[in-house]
């Protein structure tokens, strides 16, 4: 009986820690913000039995993983492709972005995120400029990528705070 007791509390302390680390992978690129959000939820409704937080929910809740997850790769590359940037430059500003977030992370959280923009910046302004040849054009882009990259981050950051809203409402209301 204890022992089940433990695994039950267990589970609900995974679960908030992956709905903390999703809210926070929603503005650090290297977390999947809302899937972490998602299957914490899953653990915490599997852990309540589906009483408070049940199938359609959880349907709801993984359509808004999805449209996080989209809105992010199209307005970054949307963005970027409209102020000029070749698919090259905007597959150096994804590897670019993984080196530097990778590079940076021993600086807890902003370093993270610090490294994967600086890192994606660069990543694409090199592929750009080789490309290309001309410097106002390969900043041109960059500034389109990091638009579109604060775009989709705010996105991000609303439809996880919207998750975490409808997870309270219907888990304690």
């Amino acid at each position: 009986m204890a022992l089940e007791l433990l695994a039950l509390e267990l589970a609900v302390i995974v679960a908030y820690v992956l709905m903390l680390l999703g809210l926070a992978g929603s503005v650090i690129p290297v977390l999947p913000g809302p899937l972490l959000i998602w299957l914490g939820v899953l653990i915490w409704a599997w852990d309540d039995g589906f009483q408070r937080i049940g199938w359609g929910t959880l349907a709801l809740l993984a359509l808004m993983t999805l449209l996080a997850w989209g809105a992010d790769l199209f307005l970054s590359a949307v963005v970027s492709r409209r102020a000029g940037a070749s698919w090259k430059a905007i597959g150096g500003a994804i590897l670019g972005g993984l080196a530097g977030g990778i590079l940076l992370s021993e600086i807890p959280l902003l370093g993270t995120v610090l490294g994967a923009l600086l890192g994606a910046g660069l990543g694409m302004w090199l592929v750009e400029y080789r490309e290309k040849g001309d410097r106002a054009a390969a900043t041109r882009a960059v500034k389109g990528y990091i638009s579109g990259f604060v775009l989709a981050a705010l996105l991000e950051m609303t439809i996880a705070l919207l998750m975490l809203a409808i997870f309270a409402w219907k888990a304690f209301l």
